[in-house]
């Protein structure tokens, strides 16, 4: 059974490239803080395990797998209103 766990905070390296840029993303779920390193998220939303959203201004949007130069990362399915929802996230502790 899949988890649906809104990602409310994250951690960026210093590079540049988007793509690249996020390390691990993170919340509260249950009361309980959380957080994943970019790959053991990915995994998780590949088996099954974790269904991850944001809430950014009120927009709330699904998490998902994408893939560009053969390297995957996380993006929300398409917003006109609010780009980059992960990248806007606060940093994690």
């Amino acid at each position: 059974m899949t988890t649906s766990v809104q990602i409310s905070c994250i951690n960026k390296d210093d590079r540049y490239n988007a793509y690249e840029r996020i390390t691990h993303v993170g919340g509260i779920h249950s009361n309980q803080r959380w957080k994943l390193t970019l790959d053991d998220a990915i995994k998780s939303i590949e088996n099954g395990t974790y269904a991850f959203y944001t809430s950014v201004n009120d927009h709330v949007r699904k998490v998902v797998v994408a893939t560009r130069l053969g390297k995957k990362y996380l993006r929300t399915e398409a917003d006109s209103d609010t780009p980059d929802n992960l990248l806007s996230l606060s940093e994690c502790p």
